[in-house]
């Protein structure tokens, strides 16, 4: 498929080969779980190497890779809560701790839900003004600015046994914010569980287990709509190669991020994102990139 664009669905990611695709792989399954935005990843690789950019609609039908690692990770959380919360159900008890915490996760999830439904139309175009660099740049310095002082106030006292409802709803919103490309799904839900005194490993549990419908939703969706894209066997194929590679790439994530955030800070992803966001600023105004 020489272009990037059926029916209106940006499917760039065809006509990039198996060998690029796992490249993009790799970048999306790393970047997908940190806080320093893989969808800044997806635009600024293809942007330096001069490959066609692969679309929103590749970068969302990798989230499902984010979510099969997430979950493994994950297991022993993912499994309690679903378990835990059936089990709440079948005894009408409302007010066990599972079932508490799967409508938190549903609260969270209700905000990204809405706003990616509205929004899908402008996302997913082909050249999405959403989707360019100048965008991406100055939402990953915002973000650099607002993870900065959540470090700077943060009381780093709390853990996700001790979240409300009002913690999910906070977190739900700031989730949202991602779907302005730059931004983050887990940078924005980590800034805020941080905001809210969670210390930040637990913070970044918090973050993956609240994202996992949005994940999941977000997945399944685009691949719905590239059912209508024509992409043929090849389309599919390079497709699910990308998640698989993705699918390994986003557990070491998982595993890197939990361990910079147990053992240190989130100040060095603040000084990746300011200056990622400064670089791209700076290229795209001296003609470097465009």
């Amino acid at each position: 498929m020489a272009s990037g664009c059926s029916n209106g669905l940006d499917v760039g990611f065809v006509s990039l080969g198996y060998a690029k695709v796992a490249a993009l792989g790799v970048v999306q399954g790393v970047t997908e779980l940190l806080p320093i935005s893989s969808t800044a990843h997806m635009r600024i690789v293809p942007a330096l190497f001069g490959w066609p950019d692969p679309g929103s609609a590749f970068s969302a039908a990798m989230q499902l890779a984010a979510l099969a690692a997430v979950v493994s990770y994950f297991w022993r959380d993912v499994r309690q809560l679903i378990v835990g919360s059936l089990s709440a159900v079948g005894r009408r008890d409302f007010g066990d701790k599972d079932f508490k915490f799967a409508v938190a996760i549903v609260l969270a999830t209700i905000p990204i839900g809405i706003l990616g439904l509205t929004l899908a139309p402008l996302l997913n175009t082909c050249n999405s003004p959403l989707r360019s660099l100048t965008v991406i740049g100055w939402a990953s310095i915002g973000m650099a600015v607002l993870l900065a002082f959540a470090e700077v106030i943060a009381k780093h006292r709390r853990k996700v046994d001790d979240a409300t409802l009002w913690d999910a709803a906070v977190v739900g919103l700031a989730q949202a914010g991602a779907l302005i490309p730059g931004v983050s799904r887990s940078g924005s839900s980590l800034t805020a569980a941080l905001f809210l005194g969670f210390t930040r490993e637990e913070a970044a549990r918090y973050s993956f287990l609240l994202g996992l419908p949005a994940i999941t939703l977000a997945g399944l969706k685009e691949l719905w709509e590239l059912r209508h894209a024509a992409l043929g066997v090849d389309g599919w194929s390079v497709l699910c190669f990308g998640l698989l590679v993705a699918s390994i790439s986003a557990f070491a994530a998982i595993w890197g991020l939990m361990r910079i955030m147990e053992r240190f800070s989130a100040w060095p992803f603040v000084i990746y994102r300011a200056a990622m966001g400064a670089f791209l600023i700076t290229a795209v105004y001296l003609g470097l990139l465009a």
